[in-house]
């Protein structure tokens, strides 16, 4: 397959969202675990260090580039997908079965997909944007408590913006429930059908896939979830 082929044809658009899907489901067991961290209640001092490291790593940092052009990557293959399948069949049946041809999420994974997109933006918003450039990317001054000490060195403290963020605004926070939310269904069709484009589509190990690709994208997304609800309901300090 030329590389033209393989951004243009529908095969290639699958094999793309298949490689990138399974690349972004990675680094979400990443961003997980070390965002998972605030659970330690310390005052943020576990997370902010594992936070920096990650921010001040080079091969971390380009490592955050690929993600980066892979992100974008999937997004627009995935409303690529989407666009052409909805044209390839322009008149809607008069009768269909939905139920009985596939699940909601995986005919609905253009809304979602635009859903999370959407949550997406906000989070670089909050958090990516403050931790690179300081401030709110020159659109919020760095407040003060917006600031601690590494290694001598005053880094931005990325506990101190969730908290920020989330401990007093209710509707940011259903925002966030919302968007892990859709995040969920979209990774449970995703996950399994990633491994389909690859060819690993089989009676004996199918029903484990799914199996896997659930219990991940629950714990996953309810670990997300809690984030901010135990922030704005004091339960971390």
């Amino acid at each position: 397959m030329t590389w033209k082929l393989l951004f243009t044809s529908s095969i290639g658009k699958k094999f793309t969202m298949g490689l990138t899907g399974l690349f972004l489901i990675s680094f979400l067991i990443v961003h997980c675990s070390i965002n998972a961290m605030i659970f330690f209640n310390d005052g943020g001092e576990t997370f902010n260090h594992w936070g920096h490291f990650m921010g001040a790593n080079l091969i971390v940092r380009t490592m955050e580039i690929g993600l980066f052009l892979f992100l974008l990557l999937h997004i627009v293959q995935g409303l690529m997908l989407w666009s052409q399948n909805n044209k390839a069949r322009p008149v809607k049946y008069i009768v269909k079965d939905d139920n009985n041809s596939s699940k909601w999420y995986s005919r609905s994974m253009g809304l979602l997909g635009t859903l999370i997109l959407i949550f997406l933006v906000l989070h670089l918003y909050h958090f990516w944007a403050p931790s690179r450039f300081g401030g709110m990317a020159g659109i919020r001054p760095l407040e003060e408590t917006t600031l601690s000490t590494y290694n001598n060195q005053e880094v931005h403290n990325l506990y101190a913006e969730m908290l920020l963020v989330f401990q007093n605004n209710l509707l940011i926070v259903l925002i966030y429930i919302f968007g892990v939310f859709s995040l969920c269904w979209h990774l449970i069709h995703g996950f399994q059908s990633a491994f389909q484009t690859f060819g690993i589509n089989h009676k004996r190990y199918t029903p484990i896939i799914k199996t896997a690709g659930l219990a991940y994208s629950v714990i996953i997304c309810l670990l997300f979830a809690s984030m901010p609800v135990a922030i704005y309901l004091h339960w971390i300090q």
